[in-house]
């Protein structure tokens, strides 16, 4: 057998089938896992008479690679992949690559990139997402790290990513350093948004409503016909029609305690350290978070009151308001999730292509849908767009549809039910645009007790001022000012 394209280590789920996917394209593929054990059975299961080189040593692996050799790490983020890496690196030479494809954090990505440039190599920390379905069958891809390195992968990762209508690829460079790695992060807490608003819905119908999983089931199948068409809405159709051995719905069974990997988070510590309000997907983090004190929610739910849920409208309408409230809540977080873009974008000099990242999200990934099309036409026709619900298409969307998204708002808070990610957004869309904003009063505030100086509307931009508010406070102010 010819030496192979490109070594993969790590055989996992998401291992196992991206090796599936590249041999399906016609590459060929050394792989090597820690157990030895799972080598041998994979090449002699599943990849049994495929083109596939197992190895049982990394001396092995490097062996079998063509030049420039190509290794990719699908190993659990973190200090495992800097272990694979310094053991790697003095088996390589000049011009070989590294890749990590796992969910690992930009910061992380940065640093490795920086260090095995050091050595001579080329380094690529790519974003892979679409789970165990995409990495078999075509998921979506997010490159970044040594440009150099980009015509070396691209012919692999373009050939096994997935592909929309035109034959485009779901798969682009996106910039140097941890860049990659970053523009995942951001998608990943955008599904986190996705998830939640739609947990938001489905609560909403279920509580409010008194609807059935098989009436929410049929409501999630109309939904997917139009704007909402999505990855998150199928699956969710698919999962309220789904019955247990006893023809119950098993999503109610499911114990309400969600679970997370970190990439949420991540998303909104960057947010805050770039100073971006990215309040919907912070509130769908913590409301993960909130879920896992279940014990704690039993026993408050005992001892603490509140509104009797009931409905005694239109129930047909107000599940017509429901979905236009999603797909307002839906723009605001992508509109939030590319204003964090664009700011890192700007901070790191990786001069992102935001509709090209809107390509690459359109099929594979967990987030796609027709929506994104959207996406990509307003920033093709703008592509110094500052927020997305500037864009012709999404601020007519929120215009024709904001007085249905108050209505579930207004509805939801007055039943008492948890809606944070849809009334967060609704609040973030009313503050931004809003022209004047209280943050007058709270300037004013920590002029009082912190002497923080304030600008004032009458004088040019730049300008500061401090008053002493006591008589007493003397002129002495504080040299900081940030907005």
């Amino acid at each position: 057998m010819k030496k192979a394209d490109i070594g993969l280590i790590g055989l996992a789920v998401m291992g196992e089938n991206l090796v599936m996917n590249m041999v399906n394209h016609g590459f060929t593929v050394a792989v090597f896992n820690r157990t030895s054990e799972k080598v041998t059975r994979f090449v002699e299961g599943r990849a049994k008479d495929k083109a596939v080189i197992g190895t049982y040593s990394l001396e092995e692996l490097v062996a079998n690679l063509e030049r420039p050799r190509k290794v990719m790490l699908m190993v659990k983020a973190g200090q495992p992949v800097d272990d694979y890496i310094e053991k790697i690196i003095p088996l390589l030479e000049e011009g070989d690559i590294i890749i990590d494809g796992g969910n690992s954090h930009f910061g992380d990505t940065a640093r490795r990139c920086a260090n095995v440039e050091s050595h001579g190599l080329l380094y690529v920390g790519t974003g892979v997402s679409g789970g165990e379905e995409g990495a078999l069958n075509g998921p979506s891809m997010m490159p970044g790290g040594s440009p150099a390195a980009w015509q070396y992968v691209k012919p692999i990762f373009q050939a096994i990513c997935a592909k929309v209508e035109n034959g485009a690829a779901c798969c682009e460079w996106i910039g140097e350093g941890g860049a990659g790695h970053f523009v995942k992060m951001v998608h990943n807490g955008i599904e986190y948004g996705d998830m939640q608003l739609i947990c938001e819905a489905y609560q909403i119908m279920r509580d409010v409503l008194g609807m059935s999983d098989d009436e929410m089931h049929e409501v999630f199948t109309e939904w997917n016909k139009g704007e909402l068409d999505s990855y998150l809405i199928e699956i969710t159709r698919d999962i309220l029609g789904y019955k247990d051995t006893d023809g119950s719905p098993i999503v109610e069974k499911i114990l309400d305690t969600a679970g997370q990997k970190g990439t949420g988070k991540w998303t909104g510590i960057a947010a805050l350290d770039e100073g971006i309000p990215l309040t919907l997907i912070g509130e769908a983090v913590f409301a993960r978070c909130l879920s896992a004190m279940k014990e704690e929610r039993v026993k408050a739910s005992k001892l603490l009151t509140g509104p009797k849920a009931q409905f005694t409208g239109d129930k047909k309408a107000f599940v017509d308001d429901l979905g236009k409230a999603l797909l307002c809540a839906k723009i605001v977080s992508y509109a939030q999730g590319y204003t964090l873009m664009r700011a890192a974008s700007e901070k790191y000099g990786w001069n992102l292509h935001f509709g090209n990242i809107a390509l690459t999200w359109r099929g594979g990934c967990i987030i796609r849908s027709v929506f994104l099309g959207k996406i990509k036409e307003a920033f093709d026709a703008e592509p110094g767009l500052v927020n997305l619900m500037l864009a012709p298409y999404f601020k007519e969307r929120i215009e024709n549809n904001q007085a249905a998204w108050r209505r579930v708002c207004a509805a939801a808070l007055a039943n008492g039910i948890p809606a944070p990610s849809m009334t967060s957004a609704l609040s973030y869309y009313d503050g931004y645009r809003c022209e004047r904003l209280p943050a007058n009063l709270l300037q004013a505030q920590r002029d009082y007790f912190g002497a923080h100086t304030y600008e004032r509307i009458d004088r040019p931009r730049g300008e500061f001022f401090h008053t002493n508010w006591t008589g007493h406070g003397g002129d002495t102010a504080a040299s900081v000012y940030k907005a």
